[in-house]
């Protein structure tokens, strides 16, 4: 029967996207086609970019009957929150976001949980109070939810515990050894600092946890869209109890202070495992922290996502249906060079083809694909694993990273000897790519033979979608902006901007709002200049005669630069002028 009932109102929701020309007919039947294989409407419709999660809940009141209410960005005073007690929040996804006399107005994620109904009118019974249900959406949720207690609330509550604890023992102890320290490194309020500082960088999307000592405090810091931001500021006493107990769980050694050390740590958090790359250095009289955020069991974003566009685009896509050669992609740290990469293996990953990988970390699992940890400290280098994966009969094999000249020649060997290879390098742009390997000493005549495509990227962050705004931008960069575009082919770019009008340029921004956490900016996109190295190209590298050039590259084929790519990508609205200048140029 809630079966029936729930395909009813499927249709209901369908039949509402369709009065309101949401949804075309083509669209239609794929989502009643995936509904039939199981899939739920909601994140369909959403995978399918149909319609923003807002409406979607707006419609969704209207086919349940129920009012709707957007709670982003408002605050819930904690008597009203406190009216629903946090486990039973968190327990059947309602929330109080008012109360007016004897009435309660309930937030519902889920309006066929009838359990999540008697639950509040049990709670409402009790006191003599009405009940008003509205319809709200997860994150609307999700954002009360966080006012229950907030990162800050819960970290001062863990460290008047400790000061308490602290006062108890300041007699008992005069002087400490490790065996001692170890004992308070595993203390509830240590342990609840850690575990709050871990939980939220994972939720709030973070990669980077930075723990630093500072001359009178502790600071925490999460680098999210690739930006460092403090987020909690700690007092120096309990620095060396947070080191001592991330030591504990990385089983790093307790006694070593003077020496960096690096472990690993894997957590699941709220039912999917995270993994924590943890790196200690000691600085003048303590030790800093970073801890590097995997989620491995995240899969891989297709190229599209990522932001490839254009000839680059068409040149990737060509280029990895080659089955041997050099596929280089370079950039500085944190340019996304990896996830570029097994974003390739994505999709040239099949069953008739050995794809096997060396990575330091390892940062997506993907099905199919014998993925392999480096470990340096055990001799297991890029060097040694490549000479054994080219034992085990691979079509595709992927070097994290090129760093010395041995790995430089073992791959370009397995390029010249029929495999596929792909590879990062440390270089500002992709022509840099070529002089860089000549300097690790490998032969002009093999690079020449071997190199297929060369990607050079950075990560710009994206304008969050919910709160973009039209922007004006100075004069004399406007000016810039059109001088550096007229250098781009006409065909790109009126393929890439349909109603291109190089004197009527738009620029956008994001305002800040409750979803990007009022920074105006949500999630990040490549920006990449693609080289294909056709036969001209070749033929240069292997005379060696004399430095590639950018216009030998745009005599062969259609060449946008890093700079035009972060140009394009601003008039088409994706980011900012800041974005393209801060990640180029800094």
């Amino acid at each position: 029967m809630n079966k029936m009932n729930n395909m009813n109102k499927q249709e209901e929701i369908l039949n509402l996207l369709v009065k309101n020309a949401k949804i075309a007919p083509d669209q239609l039947k794929q989502v009643k086609a995936q509904l039939l294989q199981g899939g739920s409407l909601e994140s369909i419709l959403a995978e399918m970019e149909i319609i923003d999660v807002e409406d979607l809940v707006k419609l969704r009141a209207k086919a349940a009957g129920l009012p709707y209410k957007n709670l982003l960005g408002e605050k819930v005073e904690p008597s009203v929150l406190n009216a629903i007690p946090v486990g039973v929040s968190e327990n059947y996804k309602i929330v109080c976001f008012n109360k007016t006399g004897k009435k309660l107005q309930i937030g519902l994620v889920d309006p066929d949980d009838f359990k999540a109904i008697e639950a509040v009118n049990f709670l409402a019974k009790k006191d003599d109070l009405r009940v008003e249900f509205h319809l709200i959406s997860e994150l609307s949720f999700n954002t009360a939810l966080k006012q229950y207690k907030t990162l800050s609330e819960e970290i001062t509550t863990a460290l008047k515990n400790k000061e308490t604890e602290d006062a108890q023992e300041v007699e008992k102890r005069k002087k400490e050894d490790v065996g001692q320290f170890d004992e308070m490194t595993k203390s509830a309020p240590v342990v609840k600092i850690v575990s709050v500082i871990i939980y939220h960088a994972v939720e709030g999307k973070a990669s980077d946890i930075h723990i630093e000592p500072l001359q009178k405090e502790t600071r925490v810091r999460y680098r999210i869209d690739g930006i460092l931001k403090t987020s909690l500021v700690l007092p120096k006493n309990v620095h060396s109890a947070i080191v001592a107990r991330i030591k504990v769980l990385t089983n790093l050694k307790l006694d070593e202070t003077r020496l960096p050390q690096d472990g690993r740590l894997r957590l699941n958090i709220e039912g999917k495992d995270v993994d924590f790359r943890v790196s200690i250095l000691p600085l003048m009289d303590e030790e800093k922290i970073v801890m590097r955020i995997l989620d491995v069991t995240r899969g891989a974003p297709e190229l599209e996502e990522l932001g490839f566009i254009g000839p680059g685009a068409k040149i990737i896509q060509n280029n990895i249906q080659k089955t041997e050669g050099m596929f280089l992609v370079t950039g500085p740290t944190g340019s996304g060079k990896s996830t570029t990469l097994f974003s390739i293996i994505n999709k040239i990953n099949k069953e008739g083809v050995n794809i096997s990988t060396l990575e330091d970390p390892v940062e997506y699992f993907i099905q199919g694909v014998n993925q392999s940890q480096i470990r340096p400290e055990i001799g297991f280098t890029f060097a040694a694993g490549l000479r054994t994966l080219l034992r085990q009969d691979p079509n595709v094999v992927m070097v994290g990273e090129i760093r010395d000249n041995e790995t430089a020649e073992l791959a370009i060997h397995a390029g010249l000897t029929g495999h596929f290879v792909l590879s990062t390098l440390h270089t500002n742009d992709a022509i840099g790519a070529i002089p860089r390997l000549v300097d690790m000493n490998v032969e002009p005549f093999l690079l020449g033979s071997t190199l297929n495509t060369i990607v050079a990227q950075r990560l710009a962050r994206k304008i969050c979608e919910h709160c973009k705004m039209e922007t004006e931008i100075p004069k004399e960069t406007l000016e810039g902006v059109r001088e550096e575009i007229r250098q781009v082919p006409e065909k790109v770019i009126t393929d890439l901007i349909p109603d291109f009008d190089i004197d009527n340029l738009k620029f956008f921004k994001g305002k800040g709002c409750p979803r990007c956490g009022n920074v105006g900016y949500s999630g990040r996109v490549s920006i990449a200049e693609v080289i294909d190295i056709n036969d001209n190209l070749k033929n240069i590298i292997i005379d060696g005669k004399r430095m590639m050039k950018i216009e030998d590259i745009r005599e062969s084929q259609d060449f946008i630069t890093l700079k035009q790519d972060g140009l394009i990508k601003v008039l088409l609205g994706m980011t900012t002028m800041e974005e393209v200048i801060r990640v180029i140029y800094n």
